[in-house]
């Protein structure tokens, strides 16, 4: 999963400028939580969020409250409500799996629910804005 060059972001929202300095704040956000190291030798990256599982209850917890922050913004930057419901739905699944002792870590590493999420909203603006798909 890459992350949306930063130019891409730019051009979505056409006429406000603190626009494009959110979503790009998200996306450093969601790469954080989902894609912030490499394990060497592999392509394989994590980020907080599966390190933070590693911590019984409080870890995952806390990254699923910065994950919900991330759906509210969403909202604000006119993601629809289907939209939002499936953005709770990669959250939930990451939260309850993610919760589950060691596997919900490795979950955590491959499911990337933050960088879903991220994709949702890049593609719903694109399209809103009648932009051809990123990716």
């Amino acid at each position: 999963m890459t992350t949306i060059p930063d130019e891409r972001l730019e051009i979505l929202p056409p006429a406000r400028p603190e626009d494009a300095a959110s979503l790009a704040e998200l996306d450093r956000i969601a790469r954080l939580l989902d894609s912030q190291w490499r394990i060497p030798g592999t392509g394989i990256r994590f980020g907080v969020d599966a390190v933070a599982g590693l911590v019984p209850g409080i870890g995952d917890a806390a990254a699923g409250l910065v994950s919900a922050w991330i759906i509210w913004h969403a909202s604000k930057h006119g993601a629809p409500a289907h939209l939002l419901v499936r953005m709770v739905g990669n959250v939930a699944v990451d939260t309850v799996v993610g919760s589950v002792p060691i596997v919900g870590s490795v979950f955590d590493v491959f499911y990337k629910a933050n960088k879903r999420n991220m994709r949702l909203l890049i593609r719903h603006l694109e399209k809103k804005h009648g932009l051809p798909p990123s990716r």
